[in-house]
């Protein structure tokens, strides 16, 4: 007897965070392509952009941001890679979860492995914010010869942990996640920066209008075993940690790293703001060479 396969079930979200994603979504620029991956776990949906054939950068946003929150990065980030923004199977997005059950860190590796199957990547530079960075850094260490590259913007859970002060601010918003609860929260924790308001919007209504989202967390990684090049961007002023406390740790870990911090982003801040200079450092260290073409490989 056939059982047939399970029907693909979206996270449930409202029309109005749908119309939000797609504001920002239209903020990418000319020629992104939407993708549906299918995996195992279900179909990841990716915005893809830059030359068909140059090397990939796959980038993972933070909890609840999407992966279209990198309208900012995208075109600097294109002119010689090939830019693959996912929705994380689990959170708000356009990503659709069906088929195995994704709960454990290990499932999240195989969905990594089978994504990146799903596109044709042998092997990528990998750029993480926030719980973006963790999944980013967990990959690194599970796949190293996929990873060519690493980039950290202010990874949280995986040199050093929450400050307390931020996980007690964090408690209404997760108890009680109504958007305007939401919005008020992440102004504060974005004030004196330009972190792009769209962006504020989509993450409130992420909270409040998404249902049943669920981060798939896991122990800190063990970074030691790290060999691939890593650079860590820290917002001076991340209210998440303390970033001379993660900068430190994560030299320790990580001798051959590149940290640089910035110095007047907040956690949050990133990436939308003061993308120019995110932007500048990361094209940077992903690095070209005579041809044009980055060290990452399709």
């Amino acid at each position: 007897m056939t059982v047939p396969a399970p029907l693909p079930v979206p996270v449930p979200a409202s029309q109005e965070f749908f119309s939000a994603y797609d504001a920002l979504l239209a903020r990418w620029p000319a020629g992104t392509a939407e993708l549906d991956v299918p995996t195992p776990y279900g179909t990841t949906r990716v915005h893809a952009y830059g030359p068909a054939g140059a090397p990939a950068v796959l980038l993972l946003h933070g909890g609840g941001s999407t992966g279209a929150v990198w309208f900012a990065n995208a075109a600097t980030l294109g002119a010689h890679h090939r830019v693959l923004a996912a929705d994380i199977l689990g959170d708000a997005g356009r990503s659709v979860r069906a088929g195995r059950p994704l709960r454990t860190a290990a499932d999240l590796m195989a969905w990594l492995d089978a994504l990146l199957d799903g596109l044709g990547v042998r092997s990528a530079a990998l750029v993480g914010h926030s719980y973006g960075a963790w999944l980013a850094l967990t990959y690194a260490l599970h796949a190293a010869e996929r990873v060519d590259r690493l980039v950290l913007l202010d990874p949280t859970q995986c040199f050093a942990g929450y400050r307390p002060g931020f996980l007690v601010r964090s408690l209404p918003v997760l108890v009680r996640p109504r958007a305007a609860r939401v919005l008020a929260y992440v102004d504060r924790e974005t004030a004196g920066t330009d972190t792009d308001p769209q962006w504020k919007r989509l993450f409130a209504l992420a909270a409040s209008d998404v249902a049943h989202r669920k981060l798939v967390v896991g122990r800190r990684p063990d970074a030691r075993a790290m060999r691939a090049p890593l650079l860590v961007l820290l917002a001076g002023r991340s209210g998440a940690h303390d970033p001379e406390k993660v900068a430190a740790r994560a030299r320790e870990a990580v001798p051959h790293a590149r940290i640089e911090t910035l110095p007047h982003l907040t956690h949050y801040a990133l990436p939308t703001a003061a993308s120019a200079q995110t932007n500048r450092l990361i094209s940077e260290f992903l690095g070209t060479d005579r041809e044009g073409q980055s060290r990452s490989r399709w």
